[in-house]
């Protein structure tokens, strides 16, 4: 069978069909662009054809399992089943300003093996083909349509670390801009990334307006190795430089994430340093909590990984915004779900 994201797939069967290309349009449009489900897609083909696209189309390339809710904010975590039987996992973001966005996976797991994040305890990781990426897309977007909602943004901030799947990666965001696909901006899609300076670079030429998202933590590279250990191999020097080249070359600003860790990435000095190794930089930083993912904590550095306390994180970003920077307080969605920022494990 055909996957529906397959568009060259999907043109040859149209030619086999003889199909009027603005037939394969408006399908696409009921499809990817309304989410209105495989009914009305059907529903929008000429009667003689729908059975023949059914049974040649696969409209859908993971099999939901569950969608679990959360009973403290507007976030679900959807788990889906690959083909080969792996499980995955989406958060849905329901923005109390009326957004909706969708986190999607890029992997079924993750080799980094940052101390913080759950993820990179699931060992077993394959890449995700662009056809599951855009169906965790595809599958949100209905069930946000299902609720009089409008998927809004899509956001590469779960399972896996989206560079070590770059092909995939962009072949995904080049079907979410199309105006044949699903027709989003460039500023409603955000690619995270441990900081992988070749990924940076690549991402910044070839989507230039795609938002960029690094999740620095430290700039003291002694606590930044124990924290991200698959960061080691480049310098901090090497990530600022990849982040100036986007500045500079593209004109593109990024967001700075900052774990918030009790004694670890919080002082004084972190603060102090943090604002030397930006200066220069376009960014907006965003400090995240800490979620804790499992009973046996990590140590860096001789302390145990816990969260800030309230009254220093505030003290922090008020800090950083009188220096003059841009610098907001993320408040993490579906943590009683252990769906929150560092939490997704299958």
């Amino acid at each position: 069978m055909i996957s529906f994201t397959d568009q060259t797939g999907i043109e040859e069967l149209r030619h086999r069909l003889r199909l009027d290309p603005q037939v394969i349009r408006r399908l696409r449009a009921v499809y990817l662009r309304s989410f209105s489900g495989l009914d009305a897609a059907l529903g929008s083909l000429p009667e003689g054809v729908r059975c023949e696209v059914s049974a040649a189309v696969r409209f859908h390339e993971l099999d939901w399992v569950e969608t679990v809710h959360s009973d403290l904010d507007g976030a679900s975590k959807v788990v889906f089943k690959t083909r080969d039987s792996r499980r995955i996992e989406s958060v849905l973001l329901r923005i109390k300003t009326g957004r909706s966005s969708v986190c999607v996976s890029s992997q079924t797991g993750c080799v980094a093996g940052c101390l913080f994040c759950a993820t990179g305890r699931v060992k077993e990781v394959r890449n995700l083909a662009s056809s599951e990426i855009l169906d965790q897309v595809i599958q949100a977007g209905e069930i946000f349509q299902s609720e009089g909602r409008r998927l809004r943004n899509v956001v590469f901030m779960g399972m896996g670390e989206p560079f070590h799947n770059t092909e995939n990666l962009f072949a995904a965001l080049e079907q979410l801009r199309s105006s044949g696909g699903f027709h989003l901006s460039d500023r409603h899609l955000l690619v995270s990334t441990l900081g992988i300076p070749e990924g940076i670079q690549r991402l910044s030429a070839r989507f230039p307006r795609v938002g960029l998202a690094v999740s620095l933590h430290s700039v003291r590279q002694d606590i930044r190795d124990e924290l991200m250990p698959f960061c080691r191999q480049w310098p901090l020097s090497e990530l600022r430089a990849a982040i100036l080249d986007r500045n500079t070359v593209h004109g593109q600003p990024v967001m700075i994430e900052l774990l918030m860790l009790d004694g670890l990435t919080d002082t004084e000095a972190d603060c102090a340093a943090l604002k030397e190794w930006l200066t220069g930089l376009q960014v907006h930083i965003n400090l995240i909590p800490y979620n804790p993912v499992a009973a046996d904590h990590a140590v860096v550095a001789g302390r145990l990984l816990r969260e800030s306390g309230e009254k220093r994180v505030g003290e922090f970003l008020a800090e950083l915004k009188d220096a003059g920077f841009k610098a907001t307080r993320r408040h993490s969605l579906g943590a009683d779900i252990l769906a929150a920022c560092g939490q997704l494990a299958r």
